[in-house]
């Protein structure tokens, strides 16, 4: 009885050593553009001010159809959303070192915000 067990925890054991690794998540930051005239990036609760270098998950919510939310910076010029859409677009984007900003095209002057990346 202890051989079989023996021989069973041993091809356990060997099948876990062979399982594929389960590839950790990105980062995930939230935007979100209107309903009125306001932007805002957070990861969690906190407004994104600065980010180390990878890759992230942008989870952008829309909420009006007269703004975009669009990402600019380094290796990046990504518009999101567009003007025309209302929902939630989720995209991976890898971001590299130096100075980010974020904005509604239409309404720039007034809905905007950056972050570094080191």
């Amino acid at each position: 009885m202890n051989r079989i067990h023996l021989v069973l925890a041993a091809a356990a054991a060997a099948l876990v050593a062979a399982a594929p690794a389960t590839p950790m998540a990105h980062p995930r930051l939230s935007g979100t553009v209107g309903p009125g005239f306001t932007i805002t990036l957070k990861r969690g609760t906190a407004p994104v001010r600065t980010l180390k270098a990878g890759l992230y998950t942008f989870v952008v919510s829309d909420k009006a159809s007269i703004h975009d939310f669009v990402l600019e910076g380094p290796g990046v010029e990504r518009e999101i959303t567009a003007v025309g859409f209302k929902g939630t677009k989720t995209v991976t984007i890898r971001l590299q070192r130096g100075r980010y900003q974020f904005y509604c095209r239409p309404h720039e002057s007034i809905m905007h915000g950056s972050f570094r990346v080191t």
